[in-house]
């Protein structure tokens, strides 16, 4: 195997053996073969676009979102999961060939389009279809950088699809983009080209799932949220997806079981429509990687509904009351598949009530909601704020947590950020500073939380709006930085969406992508100076001098 996708990889190159994550040789294999089939598909749909033929693309676009997004890191371990999935591309390939070869199209010859799904082939195939399969090591990283903003594409276009928000602009862009990556002939240009428009189309699918969110749930609102626990029994919902939490809230009401959201699940508390339901009760724990220590004290069942799953030892006393969703999957655990739009929870609500009560693991409440709608109605006071020199800067601190001792950075830099300095962030790297008492300036919160990964578009937004309100010639003009912390897949689409929007000098941390080359480097630099976090002390030289 060879994986690079995340910050934890081994050696900061890459692993090789197994996976930091825990995923094994296998299962990389299976997820390579995958992949494979996907930039076939793709490349097979965009020839079909470029002949103005037309084909099912909401089933196509669907089955890539899915796939990509079961690909991404600590979302799906069950090698027989992500087979059937391949099984699942094999059979679609093959329609879409149908309707290629019916309507002459020519097609390029591609191995991924010619590949038939021939079950002797799949270990060879799969090995064979992995990222070392580019020599080139500039080439090779622009590929890899495209795949790996799809699939944060994927992750947040799911979300928004299964609240009702399509776009055949984003399908057919993931299409032409996955054709691109295909191409043995593509040049350093025509795939830089290609990240940086797959960048736009980032901030195009967040500004999608902004939509799917809010027209569902309302506007985000300012919301203390609580972190102790009640006497109930409970269900933990981790991840990101907001309707599998309302299909879960609507068939708890009055058994008796609350509800505890965990993680990225934590802005669901935000949405005014959510606090209709009582039996939500709080938010229970912290970052994902916390989950081994944290989950052994909830009691009650968990619901993942994405990443981040964290493998449970042998002996955890959770492993048995796990149940996994859309694209996620773990050997072993319940998979609760959708049915006419909605999932049936009433297996998990069982389990719960035979369940103790969680154990309290800390207790008080901390707020949020600070989503660009929220900000906008206290625009008067944030600017008035900014003219009186009361705040001096903003740093966006969006992004991913994780494990490495490196990443206490992020808590000392918010400590250490002088006290008419602002945060701004987003995702679950806020973890690691959401919790602290920074205070507030003239009664606006220090720490600003949007919420979700996705909700960086937020932060966007609203840079935008304050350009416009300074009149600013330039968005890098403002007294904004950015301090990103970055993890996995969803964070890498983040940042091209923020370079799309011309977006300069962003820190990046811990450390640099392994699948960036040093060529890819040079170019990130020189045009957008992109660079990596220092020491705490010299970042707030740089940054807030």
């Amino acid at each position: 195997m060879f994986c690079f996708q995340c910050q934890e990889t081994a050696k900061g190159t890459g692993c090789t053996i197994s996976g930091v994550c825990g995923k094994r040789p296998e299962t990389s294999r299976w997820q390579d073969l995958l992949l494979s089939v996907v930039r076939g598909i793709g490349t097979i749909g965009d020839s079909l676009n470029k002949s103005n033929v037309a084909f099912d693309k909401v089933k196509t676009g669907d089955y890539l979102v899915d796939a990509l997004f079961a690909t991404i890191t600590n979302a799906n371990f069950d090698d027989t999961a992500i087979l059937a999935k391949v099984d699942a591309g094999i059979v679609l390939k093959k329609e879409l060939l149908a309707i290629a070869h019916e309507n002459s199209v020519t097609l390029p010859d591609y191995q991924e389009v010619r590949w038939g799904g021939e079950k002797t082939d799949y270990t060879a195939e799969g090995s064979r279809e992995g990222v070392l399969r580019n020599d080139n090591a500039d080439l090779r990283s622009l590929k890899e950088l495209d795949v790996l903003g799809l699939k944060g594409m994927a992750a947040y276009y799911e979300h928004a699809a299964r609240l009702g928000e399509r776009s055949t602009d984003i399908i057919d862009f993931m299409m032409k983009a996955l054709a691109t990556i295909t191409n043995p002939d593509a040049d350093m240009q025509t795939l830089l080209n290609n990240v940086l428009e797959t960048g736009k189309y980032g901030v195009d699918v967040m500004a999608l799932l902004d939509k799917a969110n809010t027209g569902a749930y309302g506007n985000p609102e300012i919301t203390k949220v609580n972190i102790g626990v009640g006497k109930n029994p409970g269900i933990l919902v981790s991840g990101h997806d907001l309707h599998d939490l309302e299909d879960l809230l609507e068939q708890a009401q009055g058994t008796g079981v609350d509800v505890y959201t965990h993680g990225e699940m934590l802005p669901a508390h935000y949405y005014p429509l959510f606090k209709k339901y009582k039996n939500l009760v709080g938010n229970y724990g912290n970052a994902w990687w916390k989950q081994k220590e944290e989950f052994s004290h909830f009691n009650g069942p968990i619901v993942f509904t994405t990443n981040c799953i964290v493998p449970p030892s042998p002996k955890a006393n959770y492993k048995d009351r796990v149940f996994t969703t859309n694209s996620t999957g773990f050997p072993g655990w319940k998979h609760i598949d959708e049915k006419d739009g909605h999932k049936d929870f009433s297996e998990v609500i069982a389990l719960a009530k035979q369940c103790q009560a969680p154990e309290e693991i800390e207790h008080g409440e901390i707020i949020g909601g600070f989503a660009h709608s929220q900000v906008f109605a206290l625009a008067d006071k944030i600017v008035e704020a900014v003219k009186s020199g009361a705040i001096r800067k903003f740093v966006v601190m969006s992004g991913c947590d994780g494990r490495m001792k490196s990443r206490d950075y992020y808590r000392e830099f918010a400590e250490g950020l002088p006290k008419d300095v602002v945060i701004l962030t987003s995702g679950c790297a806020k973890y690691k500073y959401n919790k602290l008492q920074l205070g507030d300036i003239n009664g606006i919160p220090r720490v600003l939380d949007a919420g979700q990964c996705n909700d960086s578009y937020s932060w966007a937004v609203v840079a935008l709006k304050l350009k416009e309100i300074f009149g600013a010639q330039d968005i890098n003009d403002l007294p904004i930085e950015f301090n990103i912390a970055w993890y996995e897949q969803k964070a890498v689409i983040v940042l091209l969406a923020l370079l799309s929007l011309g977006i300069k000098n962003i820190h990046i941390g811990p450390t640099l992508p392994a699948f960036v080359s040093e060529g890819v480097l040079k170019v990130l630099v020189d045009n957008f100076g992109l660079g990596t976090i220092s020491t705490v002390d010299e970042d707030l030289k740089t940054m807030i001098a």
